[in-house]
């Protein structure tokens, strides 16, 4: 089991406390429309640092501990441009003028951190305690793949989302964005405003996409470092991301098929790794340069099979996936 020192740590979080500082300052303290040289030096960077990471972290700890660092953090860049697609369809639904996106997409995400730390301490407790939740999460993630693919031509409903419902129905909110702020006052009295209810929305979002992503980088590797690094650095991109992205996601039509092979694929390996290591040890386990493997080749087979059906049929759109179908007052009232 990899072991990392208390200042190992230390670094390690500061390093990752410095990066969220700056895309702080970036995001909120200069709200500004992101232009598209921008947003591709940002994400060549921020992918730069995680590699770098990788490299720095594979020669001190050895490299199988780097492939598992380099698979979950895979899986979690995978799973996390997903979630770009649904903070599109919220930042649409709910109109957000271009200037004010980079302070949600900045606060979403350092609330999907805050969130995955939660899961991750929790997790690791559960599977040093308990083996048998290898095989609780296995499951998990072959419930969420079924469903993701089932439905993945559909996109989740935000209004739908418990946060925004409640907010809508207990806070006063204002009809207007008001210079980007949260909370204000009219006429002496406090309000909210539709920013705040976006911010709910992409907090609900976070939470769902880390009780999946969690369960699924632990199907890689069992340390809880490599598991909050991979999370980390594939989050710390996302803003930037998401402005160099948001214009070509339609294209990728068959990116839901994809993540829901990919989550089927680590719930299998985490099933096989507890019926190794609880029923019998001669029950064949996924190593993790296989996963390595398997993950980047559906990735890659996927968004090439995407672009080639989008270019063949411009008219088609690509959908984020949902884990639930829509009832058929939401189906008519889109029709």
């Amino acid at each position: 089991m990899l072991e990392v020192s208390a200042l190992g740590w230390i670094v390690t979080i500061g390093v990752i406390v410095a990066l969220l500082a700056l895309d702080l300052t970036l995001g909120v303290l200069r709200p500004h429309v992101v232009g598209f040289r921008e947003a591709a030096g940002w994400s060549i960077f921020y992918i730069a640092v995680a590699i770098v990471f990788g490299i720095v972290f594979g020669s001190v700890y050895g490299w199988g501990p780097g492939t598992e660092y380099f698979a979950g953090y895979i899986v979690e860049k995978s799973l996390s441009v997903d979630n770009l697609f649904v903070f599109v369809i919220i930042m649409t639904t709910f109109a957000v003028p271009e200037r004010y996106q980079q302070e949600v997409l900045t606060f979403g995400i350092i609330i999907a951190l805050v969130l995955r730390v939660i899961f991750i301490a929790l997790g690791a407790a559960l599977l040093t305690a308990f083996s048998f939740m290898f095989l609780i999460f296995g499951l998990i993630l072959l419930y969420t793949a079924v469903q993701l693919f089932r439905h993945r031509d559909e996109d989740p409903d935000v209004g739908e989302n418990a946060l925004v419902k409640a907010g809508r129905r207990f806070l006063p909110v204002t009809e207007d964005y008001v210079e980007g702020k949260m909370v204000t006052r009219i006429d002496g009295k406090r309000m909210f405003t539709p920013l705040f209810l976006v911010l709910l929305a992409i907090g609900g979002t976070d939470l769902l996409f880390a009780l999946d992503s969690i369960p699924a980088v632990f199907g890689v590797t069992e340390s809880a470092y490599i598991v909050f690094v991979a999370n980390a650095f594939a989050l710390l991109g996302l803003r930037a991301l998401f402005f160099l992205v948001k214009g070509l996601l339609d294209r990728l039509v068959y990116l839901s098929t994809g993540l829901s092979l990919i989550l089927a694929f680590i719930g299998v390996k985490l099933v096989l790794h507890w019926a190794h290591k609880d029923i019998n040890d001669a029950v064949p386990e996924v190593s993790t340069p296989v996963s390595l493997a398997v993950i980047i080749g559906i990735l890659i087979i996927t968004t090439v099979a995407s672009l080639i059906k989008s270019r063949r049929d411009p008219s088609l759109k690509a959908h984020a996936g949902s884990l639930r179908a829509k009832s058929s007052d939401q189906q008519h009232a889109e029709n």
